[in-house]
Parts: structure tokens; C-alpha cells; sequence
């Protein structure tokens, strides 16, 4: 009886702290290992990132293009607007129409001729001094 009256008997067991020590390359491994994955994330990141800038400047290379074709369409199309107006006969036809201007007859037109300027002998227009 006496081994079950042990049993019986409640022992006291104390629960002494476990110490424990920093395990130092576990340390380093997970250090390491979060430095990796982050340089990877990085990596990818800027590979991302270049891929994505090359299709919005491609984009916008495209629509400048369009611009500069619609840009060089409108040039032609003032340029030729220009001259036709420009052009005699056009001017004539608004003239006539616009100014209510008609073409002079040889009876109204005056002609004056050039003559060279005489000037008198012992005239002097400034002196020296």
C-alpha cells in the first residue's frame, strides 16, 4: 500500500522555466531568406514597371502620330485655301463682288513719268562745318 499512497499524495513538481537560448543561425536563415524574397519582389517589380512604361509610351507615340497625320492633312488643306485665294482672278472676282470695284478704262488711267530732280546750280541742302 504504501506505493499507492505515493501515487495519492500529490508531489510537488515544480515547472522550472525552460531556457532558452537564441538560436542564431536560425536567425540568420530567416534573415536571409526575407532579404531574397524581397529582392525578388523588387526585381519583379521594376520589370513590371519598365514593361508597363514601354506600353503607355507606345501608346501615346501612336496617338501623337495620329495627331501629326490629322495636323499635316489640315496644313494641306489651309495651304490650298490660301492660294486659291490668292490667286488673280479670285481677287478680281471679290473685288467686283465685295468692293463694288470695276476695272479702270484706258480713258480714266493717267500715266505720270519720271523725271529726273534738278537742282539749281549753287543751292546747298546742309553745310559742313
Amino acid at each position: 500500500m504504501s506505493i499507492d499512497l505515493e501515487y495519492a499524495i500529490k508531489k510537488d513538481i515544480r515547472n522550472n522555466p525552460v531556457i532558452r537560448e537564441l538560436d542564431t543561425r536560425e536567425r540568420r536563415e530567416i534573415r536571409r531568406t526575407i532579404w531574397l524574397a524581397g529582392l525578388t519582389v523588387a526585381l519583379l517589380l521594376f520589370a513590371v514597371w519598365q514593361r508597363v512604361e514601354m506600353r503607355q509610351i507606345g501608346m501615346s507615340l501612336e496617338t501623337l502620330r495620329s495627331q501629326l497625320v490629322k495636323e499635316e492633312t489640315l496644313n494641306r488643306q489651309l495651304r490650298l485655301g490660301l492660294e486659291t485665294l490668292r490667286a488673280p482672278q479670285e481677287i478680281e472676282q471679290r473685288a467686283r463682288r465685295e468692293l463694288g470695284m470695276t476695272a479702270a478704262s484706258p480713258r480714266d488711267t493717267l500715266i505720270i513719268e519720271r523725271t529726273a530732280a534738278t537742282i539749281p546750280r549753287g543751292a546747298v541742302a546742309a553745310q559742313a562745318r
